[in-house]
């Protein structure tokens, strides 16, 4: 295999913050871009600050920043900012995740950018975007969560809304990061401008509301929690077993059929108030019970091992642990071990993204706050005498992170 990858040569120089942002730099990085991650002295990244720690790294930095390197530079003083400036000369794409407005104020919106860059491709990343009347909202995953009506459908009808247990509308985001930027810089090649990418939280949400937002927009239904059901598929929920639940998923009828058989309840088949998934929705409460009754009978891995021969989805609902000693994650090799500046091999989940030419590789560690400052600095002409300066008047940090 080439060493090369697609998008080498590629700058990124990435202002953003938590995972959104973050995430989608992170692929970018994986697919060779060279990302600069600029925090603030002392840290504005709260992922850093997130537990647990190992000997005082977050593991939830982790998530979102192999192959990047990081730069202290505080963008609020003139300093900081021609050093910034130095850096766009080089770079393709300035990725952030501010309040609106924000970067304006900074003095670093696209207008000022494009006098350095004139090519420059700007990625902002906020709750609800640049215009409309929440545009100056914060925006954190939760609270999208909420005001985007995933919680509202997510949780059981006796119970209140429940919020998904990962930061869904951030992961959700950084892909559309990433997206967004590797079609901006197809455009960009293309037209030889600069591309601006308004990119909001609340609108991967409702993007991501799929058969849920379009069953309302098309025939006004409002959508309930139904639990680990499917609102408009039956059966297609969890059942209980001897010893731990099992997902089912009958998403037609001659799975349905294949189901019944496995169940030793062949006259299910024919029977009216099953014979259609729209009979068995209607009749859901009667069907749950009876299947719930055999279900009880075996474990999880019991059934899964029979409705897996006929090709019915089905899988063990399973828990973290088990998850990472998964025979498919063992054999996809999904954990990768990854050397880290300060702690050693630390572990990471890989990138999915297999091909057999892009050469998607992990070739550093998350990076330690302003581990490359004084490296970047070098490279634009500093000297020692110079940067001992800066860290005096506060423009970088006050010590150079690689002395661990």
């Amino acid at each position: 295999m080439s060493d090369s990858q697609p998008l080498a040569g590629v700058k990124v120089l990435d202002l953003s913050r938590v995972y959104a942002g973050p995430g989608g730099s992170m692929i970018l990085a994986d697919l060779g871009a060279d990302v600069i991650r600029i925090e603030a002295p002392n840290g504005t990244d709260s992922m850093r600050d997130w537990i647990p720690f190992i000997e005082g790294e977050s593991t939830y930095y982790f998530t979102a920043n192999r192959n990047k390197k990081s730069v202290e530079l505080d963008l609020k003083k003139q300093k900081g900012k021609e050093i910034f400036l130095q850096l766009l000369k080089e770079a393709d794409i300035v990725l952030e995740n501010f309040k609106t407005g924000t970067l304006k104020k900074l003095g670093l919106d696209l207008e000022q950018l494009k006098k350095v860059k004139k090519d420059i491709i700007l990625c902002s990343v906020t709750g609800y975007g640049q215009t409309g009347p929440y545009k100056g909202e914060p925006g954190f995953d939760p609270v999208m969560q909420a005001i985007g009506g995933l919680m509202e459908v997510t949780g059981f009808p006796e119970g209140e809304a429940t919020r998904v247990g990962l930061p869904l509308v951030d992961i959700m985001t950084s892909q559309y990061v990433a997206i967004a930027i590797l079609a901006a810089l197809r455009q960009r090649d293309q037209t030889g401008k600069e591309q601006y990418i308004d990119l909001s939280l609340f609108e991967v949400q409702l993007s991501a509301l799929a058969n849920v937002g379009s069953s309302y927009l098309n025939t006004g239904t409002v959508s309930t929690r139904v639990g680990n059901d499917h609102s408009y598929i039956v059966p297609y929920q969890v059942f209980k077993c001897s010893d731990r639940p099992l997902m089912v998923c009958c998403g037609n009828d001659k799975l349905f059929a294949k189901f019944c058989v496995v169940l030793a309840r062949d006259s299910w088949i024919d029977d009216q108030r099953f014979i259609t998934n729209q009979a068995r929705v209607t009749n859901r409460e009667v069907l749950s019970k009876k299947i719930a009754e055999i279900m009880i009978t075996k474990t999880a891995d019991e059934w899964f091992t029979q409705l897996s021969r006929v090709g019915v989805p089905a899988g063990p609902v399973n828990n973290i642990e088990q998850v990472f000693q998964h025979p498919q994650a063992e054999a996809r090799e999904v954990v990768e071990e990854v050397d880290h500046v300060k702690l050693g091999l630390i572990q990471l989940v890989k990138s999915p993204l297999k091909n057999s030419t892009l050469n998607i590789k992990t070739k550093t560690g998350p990076p330690l706050l302003g581990q490359h400052t004084e490296e970047l600095l070098h490279s634009l002409g500093y000297q020692t005498l110079e940067i001992n300066q800066l860290r005096k008047e506060g423009v970088i940090g006050s010590s150079d992170k690689k002395k661990v």
